[in-house]
């Protein structure tokens, strides 16, 4: 009886065990889903983009499952803190300030902050020559953040999502957007956005993009190796080519 106690207890063990292996065979990956072409819902509601494409290839390399949570851009670091998710993979700027709320991969591409404005419109670029304009960016991103701190004299309008800041820019209620490169490019390329033009060079390209965890969160250096392995087999460039007709990286 003794004997077949312990192989019960044992027995029960191994079933824990299996459950725990199980449940971390699961993972969820955080996705604000309004930022294309890195990340925004197609047709049918689906969560589509590039980031989407590296965070399953991600996870395809860890072995793991992964499912797609979905979060308004303001609240998506404490989201991730507050458990809502695993992993944020939503093009998320690799800055100090952020450090101090969560831990970020290697970065996954790099970009750039560029002004776009009216074709048919002079619209330069230096400090002086902002002064009095409007200029409309996300909120709680490195471009807003960048004008606030470098171009004294400019109407800095913040949006919830840069779809709004587009909305406002095509009836003409905001001068410029000053934004991310690879995601003004796409939208320059729409019927929206065909009257519209980059502006000047860009203003910072050294913007690193990355993928964050919790603080202290082993996950960490588990999405480093499997995105070092998708960037040496080829996978990275395929999703990269999928999107921009150059490199990202």
């Amino acid at each position: 009886m003794h004997t077949y106690k312990k192989f019960l207890l044992a027995a029960a063990a191994t079933l824990v065990m299996s459950a725990n292996a199980m449940a971390a065979e699961k993972l969820r990956m955080g996705i604000e889903a309004a930022y294309p072409p890195f990340n925004n819902k197609d047709a049918s509601g689906n969560v589509v983009g590039f980031d989407k494409d590296i965070g399953d290839a991600l996870c395809a390399k860890m072995k793991v499952e992964c499912s797609v949570v979905t979060s308004d851009w303001d609240g998506i670091i404490p989201a991730l803190n507050a458990k809502k998710f695993d992993f944020l993979v939503s093009s998320l700027s690799i800055t100090d300030e952020r450090k101090q709320a969560v831990d970020f991969t290697d970065a996954y591409y790099s970009n750039k902050l560029q002004f776009i404005a009216p074709k048919n419109v002079d619209f330069k670029t230096d400090k002086e020559s902002l002064k009095g304009k409007t200029i409309g960016t996300q909120r709680a991103t490195l471009a807003g953040t960048y004008l606030e701190d470098n171009f004294p004299g400019v109407d800095v309008k913040l949006y919830d999502t840069q779809e709004n800041a587009y909305l406002d820019l095509v009836a003409g209620r905001i001068d410029g957007i000053l934004a991310d490169k690879y995601v003004q490019y796409e939208w320059l390329k729409s019927k929206d956005g065909s009257n519209f033009e980059f502006k000047g060079e860009p203003v910072m390209d050294s913007d690193k993009i990355g993928i964050a965890v919790r603080k202290g969160d082993p996950l960490r250096e588990k999405l480093n190796a499997a995105l070092a392995e998708i960037k040496a087999d080829g996978t990275y460039k395929k999703i990269n080519d999928k999107y921009f007709p150059f490199s990202i990286e």
